[in-house]
C-alpha cells in the first residue's frame, strides 16, 4: 500500500446524496471491484491501480474547524468517495477528529462504512444530537465478498457492529449496494439490528470483468436486479425493517 500524507485545500464538498460530503482520504484500501470512486484517479493524478494507494488529508480537522463556521449548516456524509474507517484511520484518526468537530457544533451526520472500526467512536456517536451510521453489506456470502470486496472486513463483523450500534441507541441502516449474489439472506441476519434498509443495483461497469471471470454474468443483468431486489425488499419488510429499493 502506497501511503502519502497530503494537505487538502478544503474538506466539505457539495454532495448530491447529502448536503455535504467529507472525505478525509483519497483512495481506499478495501479495493472493492465495483467501486464508483475509481473515477477519482482522473482528477488526482494517481497512476497506481485503485486499492493500492491512500492519501491521508492530515489537515482535514483544521480545515473543518474553519469551514464549519462559514458554511451553511447541513447534513454531512462521511464519506462519499472513500471509507472513512479504512485501516489507516486506526493510526491517523483524521475521521475521529472531524467527527468530534461536527458533533461539537451539532451538525447532522450520516456515516457510511464497511468497517467495525467505527465502534471506536461510539462515545462521540452517543453524544451527537443527529447522527446515523450505515454499513454497506452487499451479500451474506463470504465467498462473494472476497471476490468483490477483497480488502474489506468480513460480513459477520459488519453485522456485529450494526448490532452493537443499534443496541447503544445509535440509529442504523444497511445499504445493500450493489445487490450481489447471496444478498437474499441478509434480511434475517439483520433483523433487530437496523432501523431501515436501502437496496440499489450495480450502476457502474467497473466490475463487469469480475462478474464474467467468476461465472456471475446473470447477476449483472436488469432481470436479476429486478427479481432479487424485489425478493430482498419483501424479506426486509417481513423482518420488520422498512426498506427502499432505489431503482
Amino acid at each position: 500500500m502506497i501511503v502519502r500524507e497530503i494537505g487538502a485545500k478544503s474538506i466539505l464538498s457539495k454532495s448530491a446524496i447529502q448536503d455535504w460530503a467529507l472525505n478525509a482520504y483519497v483512495g481506499c484500501a478495501h479495493d472493492c471491484r465495483y467501486c464508483y470512486a475509481r473515477f477519482m484517479k482522473r482528477f488526482t493524478g494517481h497512476q497506481e491501480p485503485w486499492g493500492t494507494f491512500v492519501d491521508v488529508k492530515v489537515n482535514a480537522p483544521e480545515l473543518l474547524a474553519r469551514e464549519i463556521l462559514r458554511k451553511k449548516r447541513g447534513r454531512v456524509w462521511v464519506s462519499g468517495v472513500c471509507d472513512a474507517y479504512q485501516p489507516l484511520e486506526r493510526r491517523h484518526q483524521v475521521t475521529r477528529r472531524c467527527l468530534a468537530i461536527l458533533v461539537e457544533h451539532g451538525w447532522p451526520v450520516t456515516v457510511q462504512t464497511k468497517s467495525p472500526l467505527v465502534l471506536r467512536d461510539l462515545d462521540l456517536l452517543r453524544q451527537a444530537t443527529d447522527v446515523e451510521v450505515g454499513f454497506t453489506v452487499t451479500t451474506a456470502h463470504e465467498r462473494i465478498r472476497r471476490i468483490f470486496e477483497p480488502g474489506a472486513p468480513p460480513i459477520a463483523r459488519r453485522i456485529e457492529a450494526l448490532a452493537t450500534l443499534h443496541a447503544a441507541g445509535v440509529p442504523t441502516f444497511v445499504m445493500v449496494a450493489p445487490l450481489l449474489p447471496g444478498a437474499e439472506e441478509l434480511a434475517e441476519l439483520l433483523r433487530g439490528k437496523v432501523d431501515r434498509a436501502l437496496i440499489d443495483r450495480c450502476n457502474y461497469h467497473h466490475a463487469d470483468r469480475t462478474y464474467r471471470e467468476h461465472g456471475l454474468g446473470r447477476a449483472m443483468t436488469e432481470a436479476y436486479f429486478q427479481e432479487k431486489g424485489e425478493t430482498l425488499r419483501a424479506a426486509f419488510e417481513q423482518a420488520g425493517i422498512p426498506c427502499q429499493k432505489l431503482y
